[in-house]
């Protein structure tokens, strides 16, 4: 956890979409757009998005940033916007801000990538919707051949992982050996 406090990091950000928003009652749908601070004056905006069809209040944007962290900083604040009218003014639809150690410094290997969402709050502090991004650290890519042996995908060496063992598959290259993945062994709830 120091270590997020100590040192300048460098995330590779991508705000995906929001859902459920309004503007005093109203699903909010046209022109909406997302504003990321980290902590600093720089900001990174996405584009207006929407037209106005119902849509429940869903907007979705898919654009990538590449945001530097100050040593200092420890959240990002997601800052949703709408402009309302021809002449550009703009009305805060809601804000959500995200410690940084909710997703770096945790299991997860800080260079995989994270999706994650958040509920959104109006400046009156009542619920306004959900923001949903991914996320990841790109300093914190190791070596290719770590990645090799311990990537993203599977956790290598963090959990163990339930298998069955296929059979008849069809693939020649397929060892007698090869076992399909699935549901990691710490998760016990009831399906």
């Amino acid at each position: 956890m120091d270590s997020i406090k100590t040192k300048p990091r460098t995330l590779e950000l991508t705000v995906l979409s929001a859902e459920n928003l309004r503007v005093n009652g109203k699903t909010a749908t046209k022109n909406v757009f997302v504003v990321v601070r980290a902590e600093s004056l720089t900001a990174h905006t996405t584009s207006c998005k929407g037209n106005g069809s119902n849509s429940n209040g869903f907007v979705s944007w898919n654009e990538k940033f590449v945001v530097e962290v100050a040593a200092h900083a420890r959240s990002i604040a997601f800052e949703v916007k709408c402009k309302t009218s021809p002449t550009g003014s703009v009305r805060d639809v809601g804000v959500a801000r995200v410690a940084l150690s909710d997703f770096l410094g945790t299991v997860v290997p800080d260079h995989c990538l994270q999706f994650l969402c958040y509920r959104l709050r109006d400046w009156d502090g009542l619920k306004n919707g959900v923001i949903n991004f991914s996320v990841r650290d790109l300093a914190a890519a190791p070596p290719l051949a770590k990645v090799v042996g311990g990537g993203c995908d599977g956790f290598h060496g963090f959990q163990e992982v339930v298998g069955v063992k296929s059979e008849g598959c069809s693939s020649s290259s397929a060892s007698d050996n090869a076992v399909v993945t699935g549901i990691p062994v710490w998760w016990r709830n009831n399906i």
